[in-house]
C-alpha cells in the first residue's frame, strides 16, 4: 500500500476564542481537540506531523507528552497562511517516505472516523491525486465549483474573492493528496496564491491548478453535520457542549 502520513495544521493561536493557549488544546469532553484528532487518525499514522506556532510549540509538546503520544512537531515561525503551513510538512522526518498526505485542520473536533475512512479508501482505490470531503450548507464560506459530469473545477474562499457566503457546497477541512504534485504547485508562483484581503499564502487555490493540469481531483459530498463544526470561538461549540 502507498505510504500515507498525517499532517495536522495546528498553528492557530486561540486569539478569537480569547484563550491564552493554542485553540487546538481546548478541552472537548475532557480531551484537547488535538489529541482527539491524533486518536482519530492513529490507524493511518501513529506519529503524525503537527504544524505549531512558536508560542504554541511548547504547550502542544507538553500535552502530547502528558498523554503518552508522539508526533513530529514543526514550527511555522510566521503566520503566512495555510499553504505555507502545509509546505512545512517537508521539514518533517515523515516527508522522507510519504507518498500521500492526509491533511486536517486542527480545530475540527467532531470528524467521524467513517468520513475519514471513506475519503482515504476512495482516494487510494481511484488513484486520485487530490481528494476532499464536502457538504452542502446554507452559508458556504468556501465554494466548490463543478463542471461537466459533476467534476470539480475549483474551490473559492468567499472572503478572498469578495463574495457573500451563500447556499452551496463547501469543504470541511479534511483532505488527502499525493505529495509530489501538490507540494510542487504550492511552491510555484501561481495565480490566487496570495489572498487579496489577507495577503497570506492560501491552500484551496491549488485545487483549480491541479484540475487545469489534468490531475485526478475528486470532492466527496459525504460530510456529516458534526464534521463541519470548527472551533474559532466558544459559541461555536454551544450546540454540542464542552
Amino acid at each position: 500500500m502507498a505510504r500515507l502520513r498525517v499532517l495536522i495544521a495546528a498553528a492557530g493561536r486561540g486569539t478569537r476564542a480569547g484563550l491564552p493557549y493554542p485553540k487546538t488544546l481546548f478541552l472537548i469532553r475532557g480531551q484537547p481537540i488535538l489529541l482527539r484528532i491524533c486518536d482519530l487518525l492513529a490507524e493511518y499514522d501513529s506519529m503524525p506531523t503537527i504544524v505549531a506556532s512558536p508560542g504554541g510549540q511548547e504547550a502542544i509538546g507538553q500535552a502530547l507528552g502528558n498523554a503518552g503520544m508522539s508526533a513530529n512537531l514543526v514550527v511555522q515561525h510566521e503566520p503566512r497562511g495555510m499553504g505555507d503551513a502545509v509546505l512545512h510538512f517537508e521539514q518533517s522526518p515523515a516527508a522522507r517516505d510519504a507518498e500521500h498526505v492526509l491533511l486536517i485542520w486542527g480545530d475540527i473536533p467532531f470528524i467521524h472516523s467513517d468520513t475519514v475512512r471513506a475519503m482515504v479508501d476512495r482516494h487510494l482505490q481511484a488513484d486520485n491525486d487530490f481528494t476532499f470531503v464536502t457538504r452542502n450548507v446554507e452559508s458556504a464560506y468556501t465554494i466548490v465549483s463543478r463542471g461537466r459530469e459533476g467534476r470539480v473545477t475549483s474551490v473559492v474562499e468567499t472572503r478572498e474573492a469578495g463574495l457573500t457566503p451563500r447556499f452551496g457546497e463547501r469543504d470541511i477541512g479534511l483532505f488527502v493528496f499525493r505529495c509530489k504534485p501538490v507540494f510542487a504547485a504550492l511552491r510555484e508562483d501561481l495565480p490566487g496564491k496570495f489572498g487579496k484581503s489577507t495577503r497570506e499564502h492560501g491552500f484551496l487555490y491549488v485545487i483549480g491548478h491541479l484540475v487545469a493540469r489534468r490531475l485526478r481531483v475528486e470532492a466527496l459530498p459525504i460530510g456529516k453535520e458534526q464534521d463541519l463544526i470548527s472551533f474559532n470561538q466558544i459559541s461555536d461549540l454551544a450546540a454540542v457542549g464542552d
